[in-house]
């Protein structure tokens, strides 16, 4: 298996244009829930046991071969906000693109047809992970730290907050982590007895809520 490509999905460099997204933090920030390292650990730790394990399970499911077109589906069903259904096809199409280039695949071909507007992020990251030869915990680990890793990033932009302090956040969040892509796992192996309906549907209100604000804003830093 070769793991090293795994280091090249998550990486923050990789053209996935993650860097002009901040997971909700951008509208965390404005309306003061982020104030600080220890208010972004809260929110990322939110953000981690609801949308991180979502994505983990749909990067998992689809590594383990479920139907691309079933996995779509049952993350716009756990989607409610419009605004981010939107930037979830959006870093999709721009996934498939980098991913295509890295590492072509006739089912990654098949996908960029089916979805020429974009397919959501976790269900591209899913099939980028198995064409580069990688498991589904390997997918469900990426999704889980992408969905941390976004927001604390961009909280260093937002508020000037010391890189160092948002390293520590991560590192304290890393053994939940761990748990969340176990569980994304587990949940994406039972997808393939029982249906996509096995996906985990964990919501966090104020993401939604948040991006449906954020997305009405005439300036903005982030485009979620």
């Amino acid at each position: 298996m070769a793991r090293a490509a795994l280091l090249v999905l998550a990486d923050g460099r990789f053209p996935a244009g993650g860097h002009a997204h901040s997971g909700g933090a951008e509208a965390a920030v404005k309306a003061g829930r982020i104030t600080s390292a220890a208010s972004l650990e809260d929110f990322c730790r939110g953000r981690l046991q609801t949308a991180g394990l979502v994505a983990g399970a749909v990067a998992a499911a689809a590594v383990l071969g479920v139907d691309p077109g079933e996995l779509d589906a049952a993350a716009d069903a756990r989607t409610p906000s419009p605004a981010l259904r939107i930037a979830a096809r959006r870093l999709g199409r721009q996934l498939l693109r980098a991913v295509r280039a890295g590492w072509p695949s006739a089912e990654l071909d098949a996908l960029a047809r089916e979805f020429p507007k974009g397919a959501h992020q976790p269900v591209v990251l899913g099939l980028a992970a198995r064409a580069a030869g990688l498991g589904p915990d390997d997918a469900a680990y990426c999704a889980a730290y992408e969905s941390v890793s976004g927001p604390a990033t961009a909280t260093v932009r937002l508020l000037s907050l010391d890189p160092f302090d948002a390293t520590g956040v991560l590192a304290r969040l890393a053994p939940e982590l761990d748990r969340v892509a176990d569980s994304a796992v587990a949940a994406a192996r039972r997808v393939l007895d029982e249906g996509v309906d096995a996906l985990p549907a964990a919501s966090g209100p104020l993401l939604e809520v948040g991006a449906e604000w954020h997305a009405a804003w005439s300036a903005r830093l982030f485009a979620s």
